[in-house]
Protein backbone atom coordinates (compact mmCIF):
# COMPACT_ATOMS: atom_id res chain seq x y z
CA UNK A 1 0.00 0.00 0.00
CA UNK A 2 1.13 3.41 -1.09
CA UNK A 3 2.50 5.59 1.97
CA UNK A 4 1.23 9.27 2.52
CA UNK A 5 2.60 11.60 -0.05
CA UNK A 6 5.14 14.15 0.66
CA UNK A 7 5.96 17.89 -0.18
CA UNK A 8 6.56 18.64 -3.65
CA UNK A 9 9.42 20.84 -2.06
CA UNK A 10 11.54 17.89 -1.14
CA UNK A 11 12.50 17.30 -4.46
CA UNK A 12 16.98 17.73 -4.80
CA UNK A 13 18.10 19.36 -8.21
CA UNK A 14 21.51 18.24 -9.75
CA UNK A 15 24.14 18.71 -12.43
CA UNK A 16 26.76 16.33 -13.75
CA UNK A 17 29.01 16.69 -16.80
CA UNK A 18 28.59 13.58 -19.19
CA UNK A 19 30.50 13.63 -22.50
CA UNK A 20 31.45 17.19 -21.74
CA UNK A 21 28.00 18.44 -21.94
CA UNK A 22 26.14 19.95 -18.69
CA UNK A 23 22.85 17.05 -17.55
CA UNK A 24 20.34 17.68 -15.16
CA UNK A 25 18.87 15.57 -12.87
CA UNK A 26 16.39 15.40 -10.13
CA UNK A 27 16.20 12.89 -6.93
CA UNK A 28 14.03 12.41 -4.39
CA UNK A 29 14.22 9.75 -1.78
CA UNK A 30 16.32 7.04 -0.57
CA UNK A 31 16.83 2.85 -1.31
CA UNK A 32 16.78 0.97 -4.64
CA UNK A 33 17.44 3.10 -7.75
CA UNK A 34 14.94 4.10 -10.15
CA UNK A 35 16.09 5.86 -13.52
CA UNK A 36 12.96 7.76 -15.42
CA UNK A 37 13.26 9.17 -18.73
CA UNK A 38 10.55 11.50 -19.97
CA UNK A 39 9.47 11.76 -23.50
CA UNK A 40 8.68 14.60 -26.40
CA UNK A 41 7.53 17.12 -25.35
CA UNK A 42 8.32 17.27 -21.96
CA UNK A 43 10.56 17.27 -19.20
CA UNK A 44 11.91 15.58 -15.47
CA UNK A 45 8.74 17.23 -13.97
CA UNK A 46 6.36 14.49 -16.12
CA UNK A 47 7.68 12.29 -13.19
CA UNK A 48 7.14 14.48 -10.41
CA UNK A 49 3.91 11.69 -9.03
CA UNK A 50 5.80 8.67 -9.20
CA UNK A 51 8.75 10.26 -7.72
CA UNK A 52 6.77 11.00 -4.65
CA UNK A 53 5.20 7.63 -4.42
CA UNK A 54 8.43 6.18 -5.49
CA UNK A 55 10.34 8.06 -2.48
CA UNK A 56 7.33 7.24 -0.05
CA UNK A 57 7.87 3.60 -0.44
CA UNK A 58 11.55 3.15 0.09
CA UNK A 59 13.02 4.04 -2.94
CA UNK A 60 15.46 6.64 -4.67
CA UNK A 61 13.83 8.36 -7.83
CA UNK A 62 15.88 9.71 -10.34
CA UNK A 63 14.51 11.40 -13.06
CA UNK A 64 16.66 13.01 -15.93
CA UNK A 65 16.25 15.99 -18.25
CA UNK A 66 17.36 14.00 -21.66
CA UNK A 67 20.07 15.85 -23.41
CA UNK A 68 18.50 19.13 -25.04
CA UNK A 69 15.78 19.19 -23.08
CA UNK A 70 14.73 20.98 -20.03
CA UNK A 71 17.85 22.09 -17.89
CA UNK A 72 20.11 19.73 -19.93
CA UNK A 73 22.55 21.19 -22.49
CA UNK A 74 21.57 20.28 -26.31
CA UNK A 75 24.15 17.84 -28.18
CA UNK A 76 26.27 17.85 -31.32
CA UNK A 77 25.83 15.57 -34.10
CA UNK A 78 23.45 12.45 -33.47
CA UNK A 79 20.64 11.79 -30.70
CA UNK A 80 20.50 8.17 -31.28
CA UNK A 81 18.95 6.43 -29.01
CA UNK A 82 22.00 4.20 -27.82
CA UNK A 83 24.19 7.62 -27.60
CA UNK A 84 21.35 8.99 -25.08
CA UNK A 85 21.44 5.52 -23.22
CA UNK A 86 24.85 5.32 -22.89
CA UNK A 87 24.60 8.54 -21.23
CA UNK A 88 22.24 7.84 -18.80
CA UNK A 89 24.21 4.96 -17.81
CA UNK A 90 27.50 7.06 -17.10
CA UNK A 91 25.39 8.72 -15.02
CA UNK A 92 23.85 6.10 -12.92
CA UNK A 93 27.43 5.06 -12.74
CA UNK A 94 28.88 8.05 -11.68
CA UNK A 95 26.22 8.22 -8.90
CA UNK A 96 27.54 4.71 -7.79
CA UNK A 97 24.47 2.68 -9.12
CA UNK A 98 25.57 -0.31 -11.03
CA UNK A 99 21.88 -2.16 -10.59
CA UNK A 100 18.96 -0.30 -10.81
CA UNK A 101 15.39 -0.11 -12.04
CA UNK A 102 14.65 1.91 -15.40
CA UNK A 103 10.99 3.72 -16.63
CA UNK A 104 10.41 5.03 -19.78
CA UNK A 105 7.65 7.03 -21.55
CA UNK A 106 7.16 8.16 -24.86
CA UNK A 107 10.77 8.64 -26.50
CA UNK A 108 11.75 7.66 -23.16
CA UNK A 109 10.32 4.50 -24.02
CA UNK A 110 12.63 4.31 -26.75
CA UNK A 111 15.94 5.10 -24.65
CA UNK A 112 14.89 2.71 -22.24
CA UNK A 113 14.88 0.20 -24.29
CA UNK A 114 18.25 0.42 -25.93
CA UNK A 115 19.92 0.88 -22.63
CA UNK A 116 18.25 -2.37 -21.08
CA UNK A 117 19.19 -3.83 -24.65
CA UNK A 118 23.24 -2.52 -24.42
CA UNK A 119 23.64 -2.22 -20.55
CA UNK A 120 21.37 -5.69 -19.37
CA UNK A 121 24.06 -6.08 -16.81
CA UNK A 122 22.77 -2.61 -15.19
CA UNK A 123 19.13 -2.62 -15.83
CA UNK A 124 17.00 -4.82 -12.98
CA UNK A 125 13.61 -4.44 -14.05
CA UNK A 126 11.50 -2.31 -17.16
CA UNK A 127 8.97 -0.96 -16.98
CA UNK A 128 7.94 1.06 -21.03
CA UNK A 129 4.40 3.32 -21.15
CA UNK A 130 3.15 4.78 -24.40
CA UNK A 131 5.20 4.77 -27.20
CA UNK A 132 6.38 2.19 -30.20
CA UNK A 133 9.63 1.71 -30.70
CA UNK A 134 11.35 2.76 -34.29
CA UNK A 135 13.05 -0.60 -36.15
CA UNK A 136 10.15 -2.81 -33.28
CA UNK A 137 7.42 -1.50 -34.51
CA UNK A 138 5.96 -1.45 -38.41
CA UNK A 139 6.72 2.18 -39.84
CA UNK A 140 3.42 4.62 -39.66
CA UNK A 141 1.59 4.51 -42.05
CA UNK A 142 1.22 7.59 -45.00
CA UNK A 143 -2.41 7.41 -45.90
CA UNK A 144 -4.86 7.16 -42.62
CA UNK A 145 -7.49 8.74 -42.30
CA UNK A 146 -6.99 12.12 -40.00
CA UNK A 147 -8.93 10.85 -36.57
CA UNK A 148 -6.25 8.14 -37.20
CA UNK A 149 -3.30 10.67 -37.54
CA UNK A 150 -3.51 12.41 -34.67
CA UNK A 151 -0.57 10.10 -32.87
CA UNK A 152 1.69 9.36 -36.27
CA UNK A 153 1.77 13.02 -38.53
CA UNK A 154 4.83 14.34 -35.90
CA UNK A 155 6.85 11.52 -36.54
CA UNK A 156 7.59 12.91 -40.45
CA UNK A 157 7.00 16.65 -39.69
CA UNK A 158 9.53 16.40 -36.84
CA UNK A 159 12.40 14.87 -39.10
CA UNK A 160 12.54 17.22 -41.62
CA UNK A 161 15.68 19.69 -41.30
CA UNK A 162 14.93 23.17 -40.67
CA UNK A 163 11.30 23.67 -41.37
CA UNK A 164 9.79 23.29 -38.06
CA UNK A 165 12.27 25.64 -36.31
CA UNK A 166 11.31 28.06 -38.66
CA UNK A 167 7.72 27.16 -38.59
CA UNK A 168 7.43 27.03 -34.97
CA UNK A 169 10.06 29.35 -33.54
CA UNK A 170 7.90 32.33 -31.68
CA UNK A 171 5.00 29.99 -31.62
CA UNK A 172 5.98 27.52 -29.13
CA UNK A 173 2.65 27.43 -27.44
CA UNK A 174 0.72 26.88 -30.57
CA UNK A 175 2.22 24.00 -31.46
CA UNK A 176 3.22 22.44 -28.15
CA UNK A 177 -0.45 23.32 -26.63
CA UNK A 178 -1.92 21.40 -29.98
CA UNK A 179 0.03 18.60 -29.20
CA UNK A 180 -1.06 18.58 -25.22
CA UNK A 181 -4.77 19.17 -26.31
CA UNK A 182 -5.05 16.20 -29.13
CA UNK A 183 -2.94 13.12 -27.10
CA UNK A 184 -4.49 13.95 -23.67
CA UNK A 185 -7.79 12.73 -22.44
CA UNK A 186 -7.87 14.46 -19.39
CA UNK A 187 -6.03 17.90 -20.18
CA UNK A 188 -6.40 20.07 -16.86
CA UNK A 189 -4.16 17.43 -15.25
CA UNK A 190 -1.08 18.25 -17.42
CA UNK A 191 1.46 20.77 -16.73
CA UNK A 192 1.50 22.19 -20.44
CA UNK A 193 3.20 25.28 -19.58
CA UNK A 194 6.17 24.07 -17.99
CA UNK A 195 6.91 22.07 -21.00
CA UNK A 196 6.29 24.52 -23.10
CA UNK A 197 8.42 27.46 -20.84
CA UNK A 198 11.27 24.90 -21.40
CA UNK A 199 10.92 24.52 -25.05
CA UNK A 200 11.26 28.17 -25.75
CA UNK A 201 14.71 28.22 -24.42
CA UNK A 202 16.77 28.72 -27.54
CA UNK A 203 18.08 25.52 -28.80
CA UNK A 204 15.48 23.34 -27.48
CA UNK A 205 13.31 23.12 -29.76
CA UNK A 206 16.18 21.62 -32.41
CA UNK A 207 16.81 19.23 -29.60
CA UNK A 208 14.05 17.81 -29.28
CA UNK A 209 13.11 17.15 -33.44
CA UNK A 210 16.52 15.82 -33.44
CA UNK A 211 15.57 13.01 -31.67
CA UNK A 212 13.13 11.98 -34.42
CA UNK A 213 15.71 13.15 -37.10
CA UNK A 214 18.21 10.17 -35.10
CA UNK A 215 15.60 7.51 -36.39
CA UNK A 216 17.57 6.14 -39.08
CA UNK A 217 19.97 5.63 -36.87
CA UNK A 218 18.14 4.02 -34.14
CA UNK A 219 16.48 1.90 -36.50
CA UNK A 220 19.74 0.45 -37.48
CA UNK A 221 20.81 0.02 -33.87
CA UNK A 222 17.42 -1.72 -33.05
CA UNK A 223 17.64 -3.90 -35.83
CA UNK A 224 20.33 -5.28 -34.11
CA UNK A 225 19.25 -5.34 -30.81
CA UNK A 226 16.14 -7.15 -31.22
CA UNK A 227 18.31 -10.32 -32.71
CA UNK A 228 18.85 -10.97 -28.09
CA UNK A 229 15.46 -11.35 -25.84
CA UNK A 230 15.66 -8.86 -22.59
CA UNK A 231 16.46 -11.28 -19.74
CA UNK A 232 14.84 -8.53 -16.65
CA UNK A 233 11.10 -8.67 -16.32
CA UNK A 234 9.73 -6.23 -18.45
CA UNK A 235 6.19 -4.52 -17.77
CA UNK A 236 4.85 -2.60 -20.80
CA UNK A 237 1.83 -0.16 -20.13
CA UNK A 238 -0.58 1.61 -21.86
CA UNK A 239 -3.39 4.11 -22.12
CA UNK A 240 -7.22 3.51 -23.45
CA UNK A 241 -7.09 6.68 -25.13
CA UNK A 242 -4.21 6.63 -26.74
CA UNK A 243 -1.07 3.71 -27.84
CA UNK A 244 -3.93 0.71 -26.02
CA UNK A 245 -1.85 -2.42 -26.48
CA UNK A 246 0.76 -1.20 -28.92
CA UNK A 247 3.99 -0.99 -26.32
CA UNK A 248 3.13 -4.87 -24.99
CA UNK A 249 2.68 -5.46 -28.99
CA UNK A 250 6.09 -3.61 -29.73
CA UNK A 251 7.83 -5.19 -26.53
CA UNK A 252 6.56 -8.95 -26.70
CA UNK A 253 9.25 -9.18 -29.59
CA UNK A 254 12.18 -8.93 -27.58
CA UNK A 255 11.43 -9.82 -23.71
CA UNK A 256 11.06 -13.19 -22.45
CA UNK A 257 9.67 -11.88 -19.19
CA UNK A 258 6.41 -9.68 -20.04
CA UNK A 259 3.89 -8.14 -18.09
CA UNK A 260 1.05 -5.78 -19.47
CA UNK A 261 -1.67 -3.42 -18.69
CA UNK A 262 -3.85 -0.89 -20.41
CA UNK A 263 -4.85 2.14 -17.68
CA UNK A 264 -8.60 2.81 -18.69
CA UNK A 265 -10.09 6.65 -18.62
CA UNK A 266 -6.59 8.12 -20.05
CA UNK A 267 -4.61 9.66 -22.45
CA UNK A 268 -1.34 9.92 -23.67
CA UNK A 269 0.27 11.69 -20.79
CA UNK A 270 -0.70 8.42 -18.74
CA UNK A 271 1.53 9.77 -15.64
CA UNK A 272 0.17 12.97 -15.20
CA UNK A 273 -3.44 12.16 -16.08
CA UNK A 274 -4.27 8.98 -14.23
CA UNK A 275 -1.37 8.92 -11.58
CA UNK A 276 -2.86 6.62 -8.64
CA UNK A 277 -3.71 4.33 -11.03
CA UNK A 278 0.15 4.37 -12.74
CA UNK A 279 1.64 4.75 -9.57
CA UNK A 280 0.39 1.03 -8.00
CA UNK A 281 0.86 -0.69 -11.47
CA UNK A 282 4.76 0.56 -11.21
CA UNK A 283 4.70 -0.25 -7.69
CA UNK A 284 3.43 -3.66 -7.62
CA UNK A 285 5.72 -4.32 -10.41
CA UNK A 286 8.86 -3.36 -8.67
CA UNK A 287 8.19 -4.77 -5.60
CA UNK A 288 7.73 -8.50 -6.79
CA UNK A 289 10.97 -9.46 -6.20
CA UNK A 290 12.84 -12.20 -7.74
Amino acid sequence: MMKNIPKLIDFEHHYHEIEGHKLHYVSQGEGPAVLLLPGWPQTWYAWRHIMVALANNGYQAIAIDPPGTGYSVPLTGSYDTGRVAKIAANLMDQLGHTRYQVIGHDIGMWVAYALASDFPENVERLIVTEAVIPGLAPAPPIFVPAEENIFLWHFMFNQVADLPEALIAGRESIYLNYIFDKWSWHRDKVAAQTYIDAYCVPGRLAAGFNYYRSIPETIRQNTQRQQQLLCMPVLAIGAEHATKDAPYQTMKKVTAQLSHAIVEDCGHFIMEEKPNEFNALVLKFLQKGG
